[in-house]
């Protein structure tokens, strides 16, 4: 079944690459690291099509790792607003740091894994891709269509081993980085979370799931647990056409981005802070958002006049609020108050 599968989906992959911006069409030398890592990372829980104007816009500022690394991390930040999980746009920027340092991307998945903020999966991709090694590239669209074509029905998390294992065993020693590139292409395209376009499918004579006759059950997945629902104040202190805004910790929750000042709901979770200036405040409404492990509901109060509120923050023009790379809870916030 090995060589049949990745025989199979390498010549679908020939026919039906998409056309993306980090890649190099099928036949041709492969793309840049840059490129590749660059896309990785961003693709991480995001999708192709919120991603390519990001990507675009971060490769049109800073063509290379070295200029990523040279740049300043709160423009860095302030780029990716919007992209969410922030944590990602940090570790960019280490990890930029220690490539140009180093001279150059490491060529092995082993290697690559050592970088700020590659883990298996990323470190696995770019080696692939990027450098033609043979490594096993699993992500959620990989572990979709493997987990349906050997009717692996353990529920996720522990599904993951077996999953692994199976795409460890169809992946071929020649083209690895096609061969991630093409399960990728068939999860999004075809073998799809719901619907699966079976009769479409390369793989459909061999594949057990719609052998069984349900390949969309697959892959069993746990339970959702509810996330838990944070209350928490944010303020608009706005004077002479301008509005404060401060600069977030480094660590933490959207570590590093300016915003709002808020009521310190990220940090203890309980928003015990006062707010920053004194004096009645309007309330614009509520902002609602929801984070990996909790949703937050966030109430905007206004103040408009205001007094110079302490310790460190800046004015900003409000009418150039979208400069300012808020990251989307505030911008959402932003938003509310200039509607109103």
């Amino acid at each position: 079944m090995a060589a049949t599968v990745s025989d199979i989906l390498l010549t679908w992959y020939d026919a039906h690459a998409r056309d993306l911006p980090w890649r190099a069409p099928p036949g041709t030398p492969a793309p840049e690291p840059y490129r590749v890592w660059l896309s990785e990372v961003m693709l991480q829980q995001t999708t192709v099509v919120a991603v390519k104007p990001y990507f675009e816009a971060f490769t049109a500022r800073w063509p290379t790792v070295e200029a990523l690394a040279a740049a300043p991390e709160e423009d860095v930040m302030a780029a990716w607003a919007g992209l969410g999980y922030y944590s990602r746009a940090r570790n960019l920027v280490k990890a930029a740091r220690a490539v140009a340092e180093r001279g150059g991307f490491p060529q092995t998945e082993v290697e690559l894994r050592e970088l700020p903020g590659l883990g298996a999966y990323t470190a696995a991709a770019v080696a692939a891709i990027a450098f033609g090694e043979r490594a096993v590239v699993v992500d959620a669209n990989v572990e979709r269509v493997v987990s349906r074509l050997f009717a692996i029905d353990e529920p996720l998390p522990g599904a993951r081993k077996p999953i692994r294992a199976a795409a460890d065993a169809i992946t071929p020693d020649e083209r690895a980085g096609d061969f991630a590139q093409a399960m990728m292409d068939l999860g999004s395209s075809i073998c799809t979370a719901r619907d699966p376009k079976c009769l479409l499918c390369p793989l459909s004579q061999v594949c057990k799931g719609r052998e069984l006759g349900d390949p969309a059950r697959l892959p069993v997945k746990a339970p959702k647990k509810a996330k838990p629902v944070r209350q928490g104040r944010a303020f608009w202190i706005e004077r002479e056409g301008q509005v404060w805004l401060v600069r977030r910790e480094g660590k933490g929750m959207l570590g590093g981005m300016r915003a709002l000042p808020d009521d310190g709901w990220s940090a203890r979770g309980d928003g015990s802070q006062e707010a920053p200036v004194a004096g009645e405040w309007d309330r614009a409404g509520l902002v609602r958002h929801t984070f990996s492990h909790f949703a937050l509901e966030l109430s905007v109060e206004v103040q408009r006049s205001a007094a110079q509120p302490d310790g460190a923050g800046e004015w900003w023009d409000v009418a150039a609020i979208d400069e300012a790379g808020l990251p989307t809870l505030f911008a959402k916030a932003a938003r509310l108050v200039l509607a109103g």
